[in-house]
C-alpha cells in the first residue's frame, strides 16, 4: 500500500483537523493505532509540524469528509511527490551511505558469477560507476585485498527479480549476437528458482577419479594394445610359482 509523504506530520495535521477515527489516520499513515493515540496525547511526535495533505495534494477535502461520515471507510491516497518521481528516475541506483562500502562486494560478486553482465547492467543494479566496475575487473582497486564476493541480493541492493531479469536480457544478447556459452557460462544464466529446483548431479568419489576412463592397455600404443587371451595370460602370470630349479642354480655357484 502507497503511503503519504512525511506521514507521521500528516497524522499530526489530520489529528488536529478532522475527526477521523485513530484507525483509519493510523491504516492512511502506516502507523499503529496506539502510535497514533500517542501522538493524540502529546506523548509521540512531540515537535513535528503537521503536514497538509490536501495542499500537498494527497488527499481531498471530499475524501476526508467522507470517511468521517463513515468510520470504516478508509482513505484513499491521490499520489505521492516521491513515488512519482521515482518511476520517473534513469540512470544508476541510488545507494544509501550505510551500504556504499559494500558495493565493491557486489560487483566482485557479479563479475564473477555473471560475467555476461554488461558494465551497464551492473551499474543500473548496485549503483555504481563504470571506472569503479573496470578497477575491480581488473584488480586494480585500492581495496581489492579486503573485498570478498557477496550477493547484491543479501546486501539488498537490489531485488531478485531485477537480478533475473538482467541477467535474462545478457542472455538474449549473446543469443542474437551467435556467441557460443559453454556448459559452466550456460548453467550461471539460469535463474535462483531454475538453480534450486535442478536435481544434483551425481559426482563421483574423489578417491576414484579417473578411474571411469581406466581400461587394462590405457598405458599402451593402440599399435600394442594387448588382446584378450594377452591380457588373461598375464594376469595368471601373478599367480605362477617361482620355477623350482632355481634353488638348485643357487646351489651350482657355490
Amino acid at each position: 500500500m502507497a503511503l503519504p509523504l512525511m506521514a507521521k506530520a500528516t497524522a499530526v495535521w489530520l489529528i488536529d483537523n478532522t475527526t477521523l477515527s485513530f484507525q483509519q489516520i493510523a491504516d492512511f499513515c502506516g502507523l499503529h493505532d496506539l502510535e497514533v493515540n500517542g501522538i493524540a496525547d502529546g506523548e509521540v511526535a512531540q515537535g513535528i509540524k503537521g503536514f497538509d495533505p490536501i495542499l500537498n495534494r494527497q488527499l481531498t477535502a471530499e475524501e476526508i469528509k467522507r470517511c468521517e461520515e463513515n468510520p470504516r471507510a478508509r482513505l484513499q491516497l491521490m499520489h505521492n511527490p516521491a513515488a512519482e518521481g521515482e518511476t520517473r528516475r534513469k540512470g544508476p541506483r541510488y545507494t544509501p551511505l550505510s551500504k556504499r562500502q559494500e558495493r565493491p562486494a557486489a560487483i566482485a560478486w557479479l563479475v564473477k558469477f555473471h560475467p555476461e553482465l554488461s558494465d551497464g547492467q551492473i551499474s543500473k543494479l548496485v549503483g555504481t560507476t563504470k571506472p569503479t566496475i573496470q578497477s575491480i575487473r581488473d584488480r586494480t582497486h585500492w581495496n581489492i585485498a579486503n573485498t570478498q564476493p557477496v550477493d547484491p541480493v543479501a546486501l539488498g541492493m537490489c531485488r531478485q527479480s531485477e537480478l533475473d531479469a538482467a541477467v535474462a536480457r545478457a542472455v538474449k544478447a549473446k543469443a542474437g549476437d551467435g556467441t557460443v556459452m559453454s556448459d559452466a557460462e550456460r548453467m550461471k544464466l539460469v535463474s535462483t528458482e531454475q538453480s534450486l529446483a535442478a536435481e544434483i548431479e551425481p559426482r563421483i568419489p574423489a578417491n576414484m577419479a579417473g578411474l571411469e576412463n581406466f581400461t587394462l592397455g590405457a598405458g599402451l600404443s593402440e599399435e600394442r594394445a594387448p588382446s584378450r587371451a594377452e591380457a588373461k595370460a598375464d594376469a595368471e602370470s601373478l599367480f605362477k610359482p617361482a620355477p623350482a630349479g632355481g634353488d638348485d642354480e643357487d646351489d651350482t655357484d657355490d
